[in-house]
C-alpha cells in the first residue's frame, strides 16, 4: 500500500486525526504542542500519526490536500488546517462542536 493511499485510509477510518512531530504526550514541536493541547482540551480521543517515524508519510502528506506544513488535522476525513487554523476553531468553540459530531 503506498504512503498516500494509507494517508486517505488513516483519515477515513479516524473520525479526528492529527499528523504531527512527536507524540500526543512528547510532541517534538512547538505547533504540534499547541495543536494538540487543544484537541484534548475538546474531550474527545484522537489519533495520530508521528510523521517522524514515518519518512514516507512525511514526504506525501503535503501532497494529500496541498498543505505543505504539520501538523495537520483532519475531522470526518476533511483536512480542517495547521495549528493556526485548529487554535482560531478552538478559540471559536467550532473546534468542540466540529470533533462532538465527528465522534458521536
Amino acid at each position: 500500500m503506498s504512503a498516500l493511499e494509507r494517508i486517505k485510509k488513516q483519515v477515513e477510518e479516524n473520525p479526528v486525526m492529527i499528523y504531527m512531530k512527536g507524540t500526543p504526550d512528547m510532541p517534538m514541536c512547538g505547533f504540534s504542542s499547541r495543536t494538540v493541547d487543544v484537541l484534548k482540551q475538546c474531550g474527545k480521543e484522537f489519533a495520530y500519526v508521528n510523521v517522524i517515524l514515518d519518512s514516507e508519510i512525511m514526504q506525501e502528506l503535503p501532497n494529500f490536500k496541498n498543505w505543505p506544513t504539520f501538523p495537520q488535522v483532519y475531522i470526518k476525513g476533511e483536512l480542517i488546517g495547521g495549528c493556526d487554523i485548529t487554535l482560531q476553531l478552538f478559540e471559536s468553540g467550532e473546534l468542540k462542536k466540529m470533533i462532538d459530531e465527528a465522534t458521536s
